[in-house]
């Protein structure tokens, strides 16, 4: 099997492409700079190093290697759309065609340009299935009735808030709604919503995208995500089972246990 696997940010690329190596698949990498992960270079039949503003290249390499099908894998930082970099040509064009800059609306743009060039933009979990969330308690605690009702309150927010494609995480205390995750990423807002509270406990809520499709912008935890909430006073994590990657699982619910924290997949909200 040959594809091209586009690789972002944390852990996800470097572990689809262990998988896709023990598969023997054959498997072109363009790795976004100042996002994708070094160790990526060493898992690829051949690796194209590009920036994130160069959508005609991207399309260019895919043509040069004759790919038909494409992988996203792992998150761009969407800091990354208000940096120094210039968009080339495509990109600007594109970018002028968008009502607003969101992820659905900029990736999805740039899934249409590819579609147009015979590309084919495929599930970004394909992989990782066995990493996908289960539903029920993942961890070794099981949350508490204060945890379960923070959890409840969290998933009706953050779903809202998905709808309108701003971000995939809310921190909860108390049955409050203490921050909201927006360009700064998961581990920013938690430490954000660590200096409101006064050393109360937190809960965090990551739901997925209400959309069909697993193409781009899937939700991660993983161990990084649980010692940013062992350091925040973050007692619970609740994410969409079947649509929420848990990366190095094994290491996360170590960590999870060591530090007193309950998992929990829930069934996501329709779309």
């Amino acid at each position: 099997m040959r594809y091209a696997l586009i690789a972002g940010s944390s852990r996800f690329p470097v572990l689809a492409l262990e998988t896709a190596r023990s598969l023997g698949h054959d498997v072109v990498v363009i790795a976004l700079k100042d996002n994708a992960p070094p160790e990526v270079e060493q898992l690829a039949a051949r690796c194209y190093w590009i920036s994130i503003a160069e959508l005609g290249r991207l399309i260019d390499i895919l043509h040069q290697e004759q790919i038909t099908e494409a992988i996203m894998a792992g998150q761009v930082r969407h800091t990354s759309l208000f940096s120094s970099l210039k968009p080339d040509w495509r990109l600007f064009k594109l970018l002028m065609s968008l009502p607003s800059r969101n992820t659905d609306a900029l990736i999805g743009g740039i899934r249409q340009e590819l579609e147009k060039e015979g590309i084919r933009l495929g599930d970004s979990t394909l992989l990782l299935k066995p990493l996908l969330a289960p539903e029920g308690v993942v961890s070794k605690r099981r949350p508490d009735d204060g945890e379960r009702q923070d959890i409840a309150y969290g998933r009706r927010v953050a779903n809202a808030l998905a709808g309108f494609d701003i971000g995939q995480s809310v921190a909860v205390s108390e049955r409050a709604c203490v921050a909201l995750e927006a360009m700064e990423g998961t581990d920013a807002m938690l430490r954000r919503a660590a200096s409101l509270v006064n050393g109360r406990s937190l809960r965090l809520v990551k739901v997925s995208r209400l959309r069909s499709h697993l193409q781009f912008d899937v939700p991660v935890a993983g161990p990084d995500t649980i010692r940013t909430m062992a350091e925040t006073g973050t007692t619970a994590l609740a994410v969409d089972a079947g649509r929420t990657l848990l990366l190095d699982k094994e290491e996360m619910l170590e960590l999870a246990a060591r530090h007193g924290i309950s998992i929990i997949g829930y069934p996501p909200e329709e779309e």
